[in-house]
């Protein structure tokens, strides 16, 4: 027994450090020189009023680029975002009647349709970016070889829940994603950043081609690779603002991600052995202090790389300690999340289909 613990302590100890390389080698990338700037159209599904959604599409409108435009859909004539936009100079909003069962993409469908330039943005409402975002995620597509970029996001919350899903996403989501093309997966992409070439759309059927499921940025991702074309994750870090505001929220919310990464993508039944933390209680438990000690300490370094060196999260530098409580937390999730296919999604129970297709 003792030697099978050690294994999985091991094993979890590896993945811990797969993954503090992966953030160190995305340290060290160099980005492709911003010189490629083609027009750009932005695509932007809105859904109600975010908090700090002004903040956000601001920081979009005020990018230095030489051709952009921002195009908003809405699928509701009351909704309360409706007058922000229109202050916006220059934006573009539709009033779109979506029949999808994803409404998000049926919005998406719809501006696709008047976008006018070649190059997709598309992003959260709640999403801020950085002065020279624009240049930045498009510039990687002067490769033919790539086919999306997207990004890793750090979040800001107003609640003690809200802090702790930022942490969790810090320290534990975003290196998972670093991890991943290690691992040899290739078809991941973030809600949070998705920009692609009009005809890669075109070529896999456009939006109404992902319009019945719930990933959508995992289902657009896979068949822009399956056209032989590879993700490019930027070095570029954008910020969402987190909404939950009691902890049956956030449970809701990781619960909904749980059961859609189960039935989008393999190997959900095998996630704990990467849990570090969870061993690292076992294995003290079971008379280890050594190996408790270890494994923990290689857990915290990988947490801190990723969540204050690489996301530069004010959040995780000051709630840096909760990181344990809340990898055991995620653990709980785990668990719950392999049972079960209705997920609360905008207020509307789905359930998915064995495919992460919405019923």
């Amino acid at each position: 027994m003792t030697l099978l613990l050690t294994t999985v302590c091991l094993v979890a100890m590896a993945y811990q450090l797969a993954a503090l390389l992966a953030c160190l080698r995305h340290l060290a990338r160099k980005e492709t020189p911003a010189d490629f700037q083609p027009p750009v159209s932005i695509l932007k599904p809105v859904r109600g009023l975010d908090p700090g959604f002004d903040e956000a599409i601001a920081s979009h409108a005020s990018q230095r680029y030489p051709d952009f435009e921002i195009l908003f859909g809405v699928s509701r004539d009351d909704d309360p975002a409706i007058p922000v936009i229109e202050r916006l100079e220059d934006a573009r909003l539709y009033r779109t009647n979506p029949t999808a069962p994803n409404t998000k993409v049926g919005v998406l469908e719809e501006l696709s349709r008047h976008a006018r330039h070649g190059i997709l943005l598309v992003n959260d409402s709640d999403i801020r970016v950085p002065q020279g975002y624009l240049a930045a995620v498009v510039a990687p597509l002067a490769d033919p070889r790539v086919g999306l970029v997207t990004c890793l996001y750090r979040a800001t919350a107003h609640s003690f829940p809200g802090i702790w899903e930022a942490v969790g996403i810090a320290t534990d989501f975003a290196p998972s994603t670093l991890v991943a093309p290690l691992a040899g997966v290739k078809e991941f992409g973030l809600g949070s950043t998705l920009v692609f070439r009009k005809q890669d759309l075109e070529a896999i059927g456009g939006f109404f081609s992902i319009a019945s499921y719930l990933a959508d940025d995992y289902q657009l991702a896979t068949r822009i690779t399956g056209l032989g074309k590879r993700v490019h994750l930027s070095t570029v870090v954008v910020e969402t603002s987190l909404q939950a505001e009691s902890w049956r929220d956030i449970w809701r919310h990781q619960l909904r991600w749980h059961r859609t990464i189960r039935v989008s993508r393999g190997a959900y039944a095998g996630l704990p052995v990467t849990q570090a933390t969870l061993w690292a209680l076992v294995a003290a438990i079971a008379g280890l202090p050594a190996l408790a000690a270890m494994l923990l300490f290689t857990r915290l370094t990988m947490a801190f790389i990723a969540g204050i060196v690489v996301l530069r999260c004010p959040l995780v530098k000051r709630w840096f300690w909760i990181t344990p409580l809340r990898d055991l937390w995620g653990v709980a999730v785990w668990a719950a999340g392999l049972f079960g296919s209705t997920v609360l999604w905008r207020g509307q129970s789905i359930r998915l289909t064995a495919d992460g297709r919405i019923l």
